[in-house]
């Protein structure tokens, strides 16, 4: 099962539409994860046309039209792992405690927010995982995302994908 990571779109303020290498990825996904950070409607009903199977969740600049459609954290088991979706997680200090305590249950759980890729596992055995932005690099040397498999009760290739800068801008 072949799985994509995003975050952090900001459409249409960080970005005018989303990076075609992005696009290109949604036909091989079986599962595609959106950690919240829309900002626009049109990104969620793009994403659920052209995907198999979306898990997303609304972050803190999203709006009441997709707070409606998107919940606070999302969960889904695929191929017998157990996946959160939340936004937020606070600081990077302490995350792996803080989220381990607050999703005993699960074995992976993909966040948001801060715009920067995050790959760890807590000593719990929960991993974490923030696939950046592929739309607002803030301090990052690239845009990214995640693509992972699923297979046999394991997640293997995890990978960071980096995304050539847009034109016209760093």
């Amino acid at each position: 099962m072949r799985l994509l990571l995003m975050s952090d779109t900001h459409l249409p303020r960080r970005a005018r539409e989303l990076p075609p290498p992005l696009l290109a990825e949604l036909p091989r996904a079986d599962v595609v994860f959106h950690a919240g950070d829309w900002v626009d409607v049109a990104t969620l009903d793009l994403l659920e046309s052209r995907s198999r199977r979306l898990v997303g969740v609304y972050g803190n600049n999203d709006g009441p039209e997709l707070r409606a459609r998107l919940p606070e954290v999302a969960y889904a088991e695929l191929g017998g792992l157990r996946f959160g979706v939340v936004h937020e997680t606070g600081p990077a200090q302490g995350r792996e405690a803080r989220c381990a305590a607050r999703f005993p249950d699960l074995d992976v759980l993909v966040f948001g927010h801060s715009h920067i890729p995050w790959d760890t596992t807590a000593p719990s055995g929960l991993r974490l995982l923030n696939p950046g932005s592929p739309t607002d690099r803030r301090r990052q040397p690239y845009c990214t995302y995640l693509t992972a498999t699923v297979a046999g009760g394991t997640l293997a290739d995890v990978e960071l994908h980096r995304l050539p800068p847009r034109r016209g801008r760093s």
